[in-house]
């Protein structure tokens, strides 16, 4: 099983910017894809983006689509989650998981999460 860790969280103001990153422990290249998630208090856990690991091929949920991007850094074993144009609303802790792109149920490997806050 591979090992996934987040990191790049923290606190930004409204309108600001954050890059969060998913290493693996091991090629990434050898995983279907990888996809970032968020879960904020009371909601439920929502799918942002996935990158297929055979093409490269990015797909967006439309709430975070034109604001996030998705990208990949094979010499590095690591999936980038870019995020501009913040708001409250994407305040949650962010995670990163394994699977193939388009079929959430299949998604393992979760990390620990990385939090993300929003505020002024």
């Amino acid at each position: 099983q591979v090992q996934l860790v987040e990191s790049g969280g923290g606190l930004v103001q409204p309108g600001g910017s954050l890059r969060l990153s998913c290493a693996a422990s091991g090629f990434i290249s050898d995983l279907p894809g990888v996809g970032w998630f968020r879960q904020a208090p009371g909601k439920e856990r929502e799918g942002l983006a996935c990158i297929s690991s055979h093409d490269g091929s990015t797909y967006y949920t439309d709430y975070v689509k034109g604001r996030f991007t998705i990208s990949r850094d094979n010499a590095k074993n690591t999936v980038y989650l870019q995020m501009n144009s913040l708001k409250p609303a994407d305040t949650a802790v962010y995670y990163c998981a394994t699977g193939l792109c388009g079929d959430p149920s299949n998604f393992g490997s979760w990390g620990q999460g990385t939090q993300v806050t929003v505020s002024s």
